[in-house]
């Protein structure tokens, strides 16, 4: 048994092995590495869609910022250490806190999601123009594959590389001129 599972797995390295292109020590593999991320943060094109990604979201926190406050307020003019406020009042400005907290709940969680799928679609969008201008570079430079090294934020691709192999400038130069 073991032995005919031997000979099956040595006839399939074989026939493997007639298939198989030759490769010649002449023959040479060009690799880059870049950091997407870094791309991102360094271009031009870059740096705006980041800019204008953080204002979309600190015009979204100031509404929050002013709901809360309202909330902080509202609750402070129900702490009424004098007495003076009549059990209907005090219900009424109950029930308006309680409805204002729902709403505030609501359109923190509305105001979420909407930064969320904006930055995915930010991150899709830009994650294209940048393959585009590394497939640029490979081309021009005669890189056979660029490859994206990652960072602690994102999943590691290159555990380690050689710092010549890294193109991380050519492709900010590229994306640059590619998206002015």
């Amino acid at each position: 048994m073991i032995g005919a599972s031997v000979i099956r797995i040595l006839g399939v390295l074989l026939l493997w092995g007639m298939w198989a292109q030759p490769v010649h020590a002449a023959d040479v593999v060009k690799v880059g590495v870049m950091d997407q991320q870094v791309v991102m943060e360094w271009s031009k094109a870059g740096k705006r869609a980041l800019e204008e990604m953080k204002s979309y979201s600190l015009t979204r926190q100031k509404i929050i910022n002013a709901d809360d406050q309202e909330l902080k307020d509202l609750e402070q003019s129900l702490q009424d250490p004098t007495g003076k406020l009549s059990d209907a009042v005090k219900q009424e400005k109950q029930e308006q806190f309680r409805t204002k907290l729902e709403t505030y709940q609501r359109r923190l969680q509305d105001f979420n999601r909407e930064v969320q799928q904006k930055q995915r679609e930010m991150v899709a969008e830009y994650s294209k123009k940048i393959a585009e201008a590394a497939q640029a570079v490979a081309q021009k430079e005669g890189y056979q594959a660029i490859l994206d090294k990652g960072n602690e934020a994102v999943i590691r691709v290159v555990l380690y590389h050689q710092p010549s192999l890294d193109v991380t400038d050519l492709v900010v130069k590229e994306f640059d001129r590619q998206n002015k």
